[in-house]
């Protein structure tokens, strides 16, 4: 197996130990994504929906890298700090995933920073 680690065009990773896709043997992974520029600097603190829908476009762009696109999403991992945010988050993700919506999970788990709302990763089976 060949595993093949990248970063969208003017993204630079937080740390040499990080990178926000991975793709081997046909299957595309992203790293756990959260709302922040390409300069490290949080989005929409304290509003959920918008995290979720800067997340989701950011992998979106992650995907693009592999030619995939949501409709090969096959799981959707999500992590909210508070559950008080999941009708939010879903408002938001139902956008990109209007129908036939892949598996997913959604936790509440303690972010790395306090003000970062949401977490998404997903693994998508390339064309």
């Amino acid at each position: 197996m060949s595993r093949h680690a990248f970063n969208p065009p003017g993204e630079t990773p937080p740390s040499p130990m990080y990178s926000f896709g991975a793709s081997a043997e046909g299957w595309v992974h992203t790293s756990g994504i959260v709302a922040i520029d390409e300069r490290g600097v949080t989005q929409h603190s304290g509003d959920a929906r918008a995290q979720t829908d800067f997340v989701l476009c950011r992998i979106g762009k992650i995907l693009a890298q592999r030619d995939c696109s949501f409709d090969d999403v096959v799981l959707a991992q999500i992590f909210l700090k508070s559950m008080s945010d999941y009708q939010d988050m879903n408002s938001a993700y139902a956008t990109y995933f209007p129908s036939n919506a892949p598996a997913r999970f959604c936790i509440s788990a303690g972010l790395v920073k306090d003000d970062w709302l949401v977490e998404i990763n997903v693994i998508a089976k390339a064309k």
